[in-house]
């Protein structure tokens, strides 16, 4: 059974080619729950057999990531962020609160973007309080694209590397994630500890 979604999974990427991975990991971005381990990977395999270009698979899945994400933006900026106004206080989500959480993404919206693109679910939504913000497109932008194709980039090298040996994907994809979240971890802490000290040296100063 596993066999057969496997390769039913490779032939679909094949034949939807590089458009397809782009689309797909569009949807993926977005909040329609398409599985980046069920499109990468697949294109990381095609890659091993030489049907596939690995960079442009990266490419394409980065990009389509983007797309997805600014989908995403748009519309909780220009369609959530007058909803929160005006009847956030009905959710308890008074004007003063989002304000606060507002200030809050637009200082540290680089770093929560950018993890956010790492993590499972966590990319699905990410987008909606960046949009909801207002946040830079630049920033947002880049660090989009950076956490993306870090992302999408782990997921083809598995199925480049496994080779013939795809039913170990998600086991592979899991230990991945362990090992992305530890490094997330490590980040995040390390953004917390120099913004502290630039604070410190601010208040010093």
């Amino acid at each position: 059974m596993l066999h057969t979604l496997i390769n039913w999974l490779v032939e679909t990427i094949g034949s939807l080619g590089y458009p397809g991975i782009l689309l797909l990991m569009a949807m993926e971005s977005s909040i329609i729950p398409v599985p980046s381990e069920l499109v990468m990977p697949p294109a990381g395999y095609l890659a091993f057999q030489g049907r596939m270009n690995p960079w442009l698979a990266i490419l394409a899945g980065t990009v389509g990531s983007l797309v997805g994400a600014y989908a995403n933006y748009f519309a909780s900026h220009y369609l959530g962020r007058p909803l929160i106004l005006k009847y956030g206080r009905y959710v308890l989500i008074p004007p003063d609160k989002f304000e606060r959480v507002e200030a809050f993404f637009l200082r540290h919206g680089e770093i929560s973007t950018f993890i956010g693109r790492l993590l499972p679910v966590v990319r699905h939504l990410i987008s909606i309080p960046a949009g909801v913000a207002g946040m830079n497109h630049l920033r947002f932008t880049t660090y989009t694209l950076l956490g993306a194709a870090i992302w999408c980039g782990i997921l083809t090298w598995i199925g480049y590397a496994l080779g013939e040996h795809q039913e170990l994907v998600m086991e592979w994809s899991h230990k991945a994630l362990f090992w992305v979240l530890a490094t997330c971890c490590a980040l995040v802490a390390s953004y917390i500890w120099w913004h502290r000290r630039q604070s410190l040296n601010r208040n010093e100063s």
